[in-house]
């Protein structure tokens, strides 16, 4: 299939970003009165191994250090890995929250750059395969983040499995994180397919988009996106949007061995730069809070009850 680009479409220059990497310190939350929602974002990936944890992380730093109450929910349940990217020690996390053993509050943790984090649990096969009770539980426990937050990210697992989907269901906008890699790109295009068929849940106001992870330069970004979004207006009717892409940059790995976040690390490296960029593209729309009444979990228990 021939591929079509608009090469009269040029992306705007990237923001200038900070160039001193500045501590953030979360500001303690705090419930809200009135019918304040955050805006929920799943980061979501067909193929692991794509840099979506690692995405989600420094994206929640992004976050946070624009000012925003940021909460990421490390919801790859089984393989969960964001407090190792963030060196951060968990005494608690989100399997003792379904177990009944700890409440929402008592394991969350103020993450490096200023966000809370709700770390998931690594090697449980419980985790990994939890039953419509245990989802449920997990509903039940993040619906007051609604009113505490203004953004929350949720770090789902790779790949279409329920426990996947829940969180997808859920979220106003899913970020689709893939790499130039043909695995990958097929892999993404069947989120978007098995998005596009729940019709119940994928309205009008929920939106999809693709960010390109580990590309060389723009040309080979926009060649990836072109190639799934045409496919997905052709064959599915669904508009996949386009949220930017990552540069190939050897400050990510080093942080990743250091245990540090790069926009912390160096924050004036290139991934942190696209970095700022695809946040700049969310905060200006791409997910803002859904216009659907009721909250996004809410939505989410309505779902496991049919």
């Amino acid at each position: 299939m021939s591929l079509m680009i608009d090469q009269a479409s040029q992306l705007r220059e990237l923001m200038r970003q900070r160039t001193e990497s500045q501590p953030v310190t979360a500001r303690p939350m705090q419930p809200h009165r009135g019918p304040r929602r955050a805006s929920v974002i799943a980061v979501t990936s067909g193929k692991g191994g794509v840099g979506k944890s690692n995405i989600a992380v420094n994206l929640a730093i992004q976050f946070a250090g624009a000012g925003k109450q940021t909460v990421l929910l490390d919801a790859d349940l089984g393989l969960a890995n964001a407090d190792v990217l963030c060196n951060v020690d968990l005494k608690s996390n989100l399997a003792h929250v379904i177990a009944r053993r700890k409440e929402l509050h008592e394991v969350l943790v103020t993450a490096p750059g200023g966000f809370s984090l709700i770390g998931g649990a690594s090697g449980l096969a419980r985790m990994a395969d939890l039953s419509d009770d245990d989802r449920q539980r997990v509903v039940d426990s993040l619906g007051d983040l609604e009113h505490t937050a203004d953004v929350i990210l949720i770090d789902t697992g790779a790949g279409i499995s329920p426990n996947v989907l829940t969180f997808t269901r859920a979220a106003d906008h899913v970020l689709i994180v893939t790499t130039p890699e043909p695995t990958a790109i097929t892999d993404a295009y069947a989120v978007v397919k098995i998005l596009s068929q729940d019709h119940e849940n994928f309205t009008a106001d929920r939106r999809v988009s693709l960010l390109v992870n580990q590309v060389r330069g723009v040309n080979e970004a926009k060649v990836v996106q072109g190639r799934i979004a045409q496919v997905a207006k052709q064959f599915l009717g669904v508009s996949v949007l386009d949220a930017g892409y990552v540069l190939i940059d050897e400050a990510v790995p080093q942080a990743v061995r250091r245990r540090t976040p790069f926009v912390l690390a160096n924050p004036s490296c290139q991934a942190s730069k696209c970095i700022a960029q695809l946040a700049m593209r969310l905060q200006q729309g791409v997910a803002g809070a859904s216009s659907e009444s009721g909250s996004v979990f809410a939505r989410m228990g309505r779902w496991f009850k049919r």
